[in-house]
């Protein structure tokens, strides 16, 4: 039986899972990322992992996809942008790093989640989806006819640096007062007056009725509807699907969401688009990527590409 690798980089954690062409999940490994300045133990965490599963599995890997934070060169070989993180891991060319003769394709993180959830999660009954991170930034993917869409160069998808306001600072894509400024935990001790460190803390003193914490967290929160309120208009999704740590909040999230909704999205015909939570939690990146590579590996030699 073939099956497929699939490798999720992430800042704290490298999850490795290996699975078939029908999402069952054969094997499944995570380590900590280990991340320094000097060296790229990661790489080579990566490839003992791989060796490990193969041999334990006894056979190789017909296909690799990795997951990494990042925006990826056109062919999807490498990260070409990821400036300050993962030492080594900008213009590293993953199939002659691991040395495959098939390629290796590496998605951005946030585009791998979505390919996972619309393999075997959330998205799997929809063609239209608008995808949301929301953690210690603002991330996102979509697909458009069930095509996960890239752009041209590969920022697609970066929704967290929208703009909502103008006249607000810059945030690190140079978009001023962007929905990452507004909801991320990167913002969270700016956006408290620094009372809380967490966006967790934010809500749990919500959830109590705290009157300064519900001003705040239910602000954050309506700036997220109008964003999501305008990428309807721009995307006309069949559905949203919302991921990432924040997500967790679940009915504290969703519940003043669906009220801010109802006030700010345009519904012709009465029609609303759903809004739905990820399922795969932190499995989304390693399967997305590896059901990638299931459709997109090609075999230099045999001029093919594999599809299940």
């Amino acid at each position: 039986m073939d099956y497929a690798i699939g490798i999720d980089l992430g800042g704290t954690n490298i999850k490795f899972i290996a699975t078939d062409a029908k999402a069952n999940v054969i094997q499944e490994l995570c380590y900590e990322t280990e991340d320094s300045s000097e060296g790229m133990s990661w790489a080579e965490r990566i490839a003992e992992t791989i060796d490990q599963i193969e041999t334990e599995q006894r056979r190789p890997a017909h296909w690799i996809g990795v997951s990494a934070p990042g925006m990826t060169d056109r062919e999807k070989r490498s990260i070409v942008s990821l400036p300050g993180r993962l030492n080594g891991l900008e213009y590293l060319d993953w199939t002659n790093f691991l040395g495959r003769e098939e390629t290796v394709p590496v998605l951005n993180d946030a585009h791998a989640a979505l390919y996972g959830e619309s393999w075997c999660g959330s998205a799997s009954e929809y063609k239209n989806v608008i995808f949301i991170t929301l953690g210690t930034g603002v991330g996102g993917a979509f697909s458009i006819n069930g095509q996960l869409q890239s752009g041209f160069l590969g920022r697609a998808g970066h929704f967290g640096h929208t703009s909502l306001n103008p006249d607000l600072r810059l945030d690190i894509k140079n978009s001023p007062g962007s929905i990452e400024m507004m909801i991320g935990e990167c913002t969270i001790k700016e956006r408290t007056g620094g009372r809380f460190n967490s966006t967790k803390d934010l809500v749990n003193a919500y959830l109590t009725g705290d009157a300064g914490a519900s001003e705040i967290w239910l602000r954050s929160v309506y700036h997220l509807a109008c964003a999501l309120a305008s990428f309807i208009n721009i995307l006309d999704p069949e559905v949203i699907l919302l991921g990432g740590g924040i997500s967790k909040a679940e009915s504290a999230l969703m519940d003043p969401l669906k009220i801010y909704m109802d006030r700010v999205e345009w519904r012709p015909q009465g029609h609303s688009v759903p809004i739905k939570f990820a399922t795969l939690g932190n499995r989304a990146g390693a399967l997305g990527a590896a059901r990638y590579a299931m459709l997109h590996s090609v075999v230099p030699d045999k001029e093919k590409i594999l599809v299940c």
